[in-house]
């Protein structure tokens, strides 16, 4: 893969065909070429750090994922949280192809801000899915509906010469000949995914094989700016894809630097 990067830039690992990035997620999308990327998703913090508690495992736990899961101005939540997504999300289209897309993964508590960002910056919506889980964990309070889903954007440039790829007859073929809806349903990230470390937001491999096999060709670019455990970059390399992962906390990169080496070795097999 061809270097995207301005000079200053410290890539942490590099191979041939994947690439990740060790810094501040605003920083670096700014050093990567213009128009470069043909897809991008994203899983951005939630901010639903907050004190809570649920349960893994059957065991009580807090909600806390990690300090870049909080908002520090409570006083100013929802502006600053709003202020957070526009501007990722400005800096993304900034390096996406005019055909490319962008998926963006969420629940209600950063969902909402997320698709009018997506409009505000100049972004159309294609789809909205809903990602049913069949295993989400029970809820403890029992003062609402257990919640069981997650919100996944799916959204090109809002420019009527964009032509964007959309896998159309594979999608209705591995969905028993029927046109593939909008409803996903599937578990949680099974424990033989995270042999080589945790995330406290790990997306399972067949969401992220679903993504990408709807929306890639072999050859394409792509993108995770907040690349966490590496799912997306090892689906990117199954689908013949080239993969750029950016993410601020070492560990993290080391993770999906364990889970990229060993993807590699499979296609050598």
């Amino acid at each position: 893969m061809r270097q995207l990067c301005e000079n200053g830039m410290y890539v942490f690992y590099q191979t041939e065909n994947a690439q990740l990035l060790l810094g501040d997620t605003f920083e670096l999308l700014q050093k990567l070429r213009p128009e470069s990327v043909d897809v991008i998703f994203a899983d951005p913090p939630y901010f639903l750090s907050n004190n809570g508690i649920t349960c893994r495992s059957g065991k009580m736990v807090s909600v806390n994922k990690a300090a870049w899961d909080m908002v520090d101005d409570k006083e100013h939540m929802l502006a600053n949280k709003h202020q957070f997504n526009r501007r990722w999300i400005n800096l993304c289209k900034k390096v996406l192809k005019p055909n490319g897309t962008i998926w963006i993964s969420g629940t209600f508590h950063n969902i909402f801000s997320i698709g009018m960002a997506l409009e505000e910056e100049g972004f159309r919506i294609i789809n909205n899915i809903t990602w049913q889980k069949t295993n989400p964990p029970p809820n403890l309070a029992c003062r609402c509906f257990t919640h069981s889903t997650e919100t996944i954007i799916w959204a090109c440039k809002d420019d009527k010469k964009a032509k964007y790829f959309f896998n159309y007859a594979l999608m209705k073929e591995i969905n028993g000949g029927k046109q593939m809806k909008d409803v996903w349903t599937g578990s949680l990230t099974k424990p033989s995914e995270k042999k080589f470390g945790k995330h406290p937001t790990q997306k399972p491999e067949y969401l992220l094989e679903r993504i990408l096999r709807a929306s890639t060709q072999a050859g394409y670019i792509v993108l995770d700016p907040f690349c966490g455990s590496g799912t997306t970059g090892v689906e990117a390399l199954r689908n013949g894809c080239n993969f750029i992962g950016i993410d601020n906390v070492e560990e993290y990169l080391k993770l999906t630097q364990k889970r990229l080496d060993k993807e590699q070795e499979s296609l050598f097999i």
